[in-house]
């Protein structure tokens, strides 16, 4: 659900869809929660890799960057920076996610949370929401970020178009 604080990008190709990650890498860090929502085949995946990437390249970490749909988390250390990579599709209830100890994280890390809808009331209303979907042409995405929490707003004003 979009917050009062909203902004639309439509990214051409994968590739500025990944440019569009690694710029959203170099602003995010410790406390903060990203929710990646969108069908499937939508980016968020390939989104959320090229961002985590960036993120490690600071540190000289070249890893393998999975999709976590069958682990449910992968987690990186960019430096001093933990990073939660989530995806919560094959959970069907809210009390699963505090199982894994995602809330936990939210504090201490930077948390990367794909299918945000099976959170329940468990997302965090501070966090900066990107909603994915098919675009005209094949290869288009469009971008959807908001955010309830004001602190966004600099954030994405200084996006830019991708």
């Amino acid at each position: 659900m979009p917050g009062p604080h909203t902004r639309r990008f439509t990214t051409r190709s994968a590739a500025q869809t990944a440019e569009f990650g690694r710029r959203l890498g170099g602003q995010v860090g410790r406390g903060d929660v990203v929710l990646l929502s969108g069908p499937i085949g939508a980016g968020k995946t390939h989104f959320a890799r090229a961002l985590i990437q960036h993120l490690l390249e600071g540190y000289d970490a070249v890893e393998d960057v999975p999709s976590p749909t069958y682990t449910l988390v992968q987690t990186y250390f960019a430096g001093p920076l933990e990073i939660w990579h989530a995806d919560l599709y094959r959970l069907s209830h809210p009390d699963e996610v505090q199982e894994l100890g995602l809330t936990d994280a939210y504090e201490s890390a930077l948390c990367l949370i794909e299918w945000p809808d099976r959170l329940g009331g468990l997302a965090p209303l501070s966090a900066l929401s990107i909603s994915f979907a098919p675009g005209a042409a094949e290869n288009d995405r469009l971008i959807t970020i908001s955010a309830s929490d004001p602190r966004w707003t600099s954030l994405m004003a200084t996006l830019g178009d991708a």
